[in-house]
């Protein structure tokens, strides 16, 4: 972590969780994580960790409708696909040109961030729901 960011014990293990997991977890479940190896480590102190990491551009925070908030170690332009079915969030490259190619914005307007997210069923789901019940 180099963002200006004091480095604690605390917040490197929470970044740590964020940063090696594939999954956008929520709050509770990098809790759940962290305890495993800080079990002194308070709820509270996860949350402001967090913010501090999100404050400081080492995390993104990631919010799908009235979900709780998620959060992505990926920092690079990107959107979410939000499975409806079984709840995974998987990140979604954007092609060459990032956000720019989103919209066409009118002259002199300036991007500083975005949050896209496409909903579906992902691979998994689609294959359980082809397949035929036993009867």
């Amino acid at each position: 972590m180099n963002s200006g960011l004091r480095c604690t014990p605390q917040r490197l293990e929470v970044f740590e969780v964020v940063a090696h997991s594939g999954d956008h977890p929520t709050a509770e479940e990098i809790f759940k994580r962290a305890k495993r190896t800080m079990p002194d480590l308070s709820f509270a102190t996860v949350y402001n960790c967090l913010s501090a990491l999100v404050q400081h551009g080492l995390v993104r925070q990631v919010t799908l409708d009235r979900a709780p908030a998620r959060f992505c170690p990926n920092m690079r332009e990107h959107c979410h696909f939000y499975c409806d079915t079984c709840g995974a969030v998987l990140d979604i490259d954007l092609p060459q040109g990032g956000s720019a190619q989103l919209a066409p914005l009118p002259a002199g307007y300036r991007i500083s961030s975005f949050d896209l997210s496409l909903r579906g069923t992902c691979t998994h789901c689609n294959e359980s729901a082809t397949k035929p019940c036993c009867n």
